[in-house]
């Protein structure tokens, strides 16, 4: 595989190298110049006139924005030998309307989880730290939680994506956490809350129903979700501050019978992201 452009996510470069590790492919970082010399592309972030190439075959995405744009028809995919992926359903259904125009099939393709980094070194009774994973949300249903949390004499650390903050604290606290608090706008994949999950930790989650709930971003009613991958083993979801105080009680009642990290084995694993990689290799003609 050649994979040209630097405009990828650390994440999912990651999770990509991982991914050709484990299926034993090749690849090298590169340019236009060598797609002769390689039968699978990957560009994340541009589109190639692949009706150039067509014994090539293409992948492109997921990084070319947040909506479908023009960008898009440069790709010329009159060979059908492209593809375009997006992390998660939700965002795969929100691109396929306007996609689906330009002849180019769009797949799902989550990047792996580092398991290895991130996971659990003590047992949930020995932990003691309680954070608040807090991005793009309005401030005053961060105030909420925070207020919330006094009432029930919780001091959470929080973590504020926009502030920034360093990994290594935020995996120092995962190792010590005892349970998670989410309030996060929509996401098409959430490496921060896989990592959380990762390590084991149950998430306590304000979820969104529509991508105009991240804070003054004009965006419009579109269906989302701040968590493309969840069951009931990660934790507890709300979608009010009405249902807080219920969905709490239960939560931190169950704290014991949650199993995050089983549900990042059974889905966002290496091995599991390398068998979708690998399908969806074969799959284009």
């Amino acid at each position: 595989m050649l994979i040209i452009g630097n405009e990828i996510h650390a994440k999912n470069k990651e999770g990509l190298e991982k991914m050709l590790k484990e299926l034993n492919i090749e690849y090298k970082f590169g340019n236009m110049s060598e797609i002769d010399k390689y039968d699978l592309i990957y560009h994340p972030s541009h589109a190639i006139d692949t009706s150039k190439y067509p014994n090539k075959r293409f992948i492109f995405g997921p990084h070319f924005s947040t909506f479908p744009t023009d960008k898009l028809h440069g790709i010329k995919n009159v060979h059908n030998n492209s593809v375009y992926i997006q992390p998660s359903i939700w965002s795969k259904e929100v691109w396929e309307p306007h996609i689906k125009k330009i002849n180019l099939p769009i797949k799902v393709l989550s990047f792996p989880v580092n398991m290895e980094k991130f996971k659990p070194d003590k047992r949930i009774e020995e932990r003691d730290r309680i954070f608040i994973y807090f991005k793009r949300r309005n401030p005053n249903e961060l105030s909420e939680l925070t207020n919330f949390c006094k009432k029930k004499n919780i001091i959470p650390i929080v973590f504020d994506y926009v502030r920034k903050y360093e990994e290594e604290d935020y995996l120092d606290c995962l190792k010590n956490a005892k349970f998670g608090i989410v309030l996060d706008a929509h996401e098409s994949q959430g490496f921060a809350i896989e990592e959380a999950l990762s390590c084991n930790v149950p998430l306590l989650v304000w979820n969104v129903k529509t991508m105009n709930q991240e804070y003054l971003s004009g965006y419009r009613e579109i269906s989302c979700t701040s968590i493309p991958y969840w069951d009931e083993r990660c934790g507890e979801i709300f979608y009010n501050s009405s249902e807080l105080e219920e969905i709490f009680n239960k939560f931190a009642s169950n704290l014991h019978v949650y199993e995050p990290r089983k549900y990042i084995e059974e889905n966002l694993s290496v091995e599991k992201c390398g068998k979708k990689l690998e399908i969806l290799i074969k799959d284009i003609k």
